[in-house]
């Protein structure tokens, strides 16, 4: 259990370090909250050709009020590596396009091109499931005015837990609950006002398909703060997410 009090460690050091920077203790006056309601339509899959080697993918759709307007497009996928059963390794490239949105909208469309290296940790706490996910992102964000691109690092930790709601395990035909928390922590030359980034609560219902297929439908609370250090984005936000995992080993 010694990588979940590290977790612990690590997170309580991001939230101090979020918390007392100068270019977050705005007063409340400053401060303008912009309330949005989105909804994230998700495909995950992690995809196991050897003991050792897999491929990420993924697929999202965001839209801006629910379904009317787009809001992001982010395409991600990677190479996987089990370091052993219950930790693996990932490196990957993410394309991200964002729409104008919101009560505080960019000028125009702009593109997001992404480098991360992921460490996934998993455990048990008696019948609960935890998943420790750490994250490194290099960013190359275009700008919607200039259309010139920007290089910013990130920092990312997220605890996810499961809960089954039939039995001590989570098996096919089986419903259970999900909770997460992920924060988000900028660092490195060009950032600006944001060293907190986002933070993401999420908790929903989800229900075991088959041995490799899963979906999930929760509401996501969702805080942005732009770069400016002003505008606080607060988004309502509905998932609905399938996860699809295919073990091509056994074909």
């Amino acid at each position: 259990m010694r990588f979940f009090t590290l977790s612990y460690i690590l997170l309580g050091v991001l939230l101090s370090i979020s918390s007392l920077l100068p270019h977050t203790a705005k007063a409340q006056s400053e401060r303008i909250k912009d309330f949005n309601q989105n909804g994230w339509y998700m495909y995950f899959g992690d995809h196991q050709f050897s003991d050792k080697w897999g491929v990420h993918t993924e697929l999202q759709v965001r839209r801006y009020n629910y379904l009317k307007d787009p809001q992001q497009l982010l395409i991600r996928t990677g190479v996987n590596y089990n370091l052993t059963n219950n930790a693996m390794f990932t490196l990957g490239y993410g394309f991200i396009e964002t729409y104008p949105y919101g009560e505080f909208p960019a000028a125009d469309d702009f593109i997001e091109h992404r480098i991360y290296e992921q460490l996934q940790l998993k455990g048990n706490l008696a019948r609960v499931g935890l998943t420790h996910r750490y994250r490194l992102e290099q960013r190359w964000v275009q700008s919607p005015v200039t259309s010139e691109y920007t290089y910013l690092n990130r920092a990312r930790y997220m605890l996810r837990a499961t809960l089954p709601l039939v039995g001590t395990t989570i098996e096919a035909k089986e419903p259970y609950l999900a909770a997460y928390d992920e924060i988000f922590v900028g660092f490195g030359n060009n950032i600006q006002r944001n060293i907190f980034d986002q933070n993401r609560a999420y908790l929903a219902l989800g229900y075991k398909l088959s041995d490799a297929a899963a979906v999930e439908v929760g509401y996501l609370n969702h805080i942005v703060q732009k770069a400016n250090g002003i505008v606080f984005e607060h988004n309502h936000t509905l998932q609905v997410g399938l996860t699809y995992n295919i073990d091509f080993r056994k074909q």
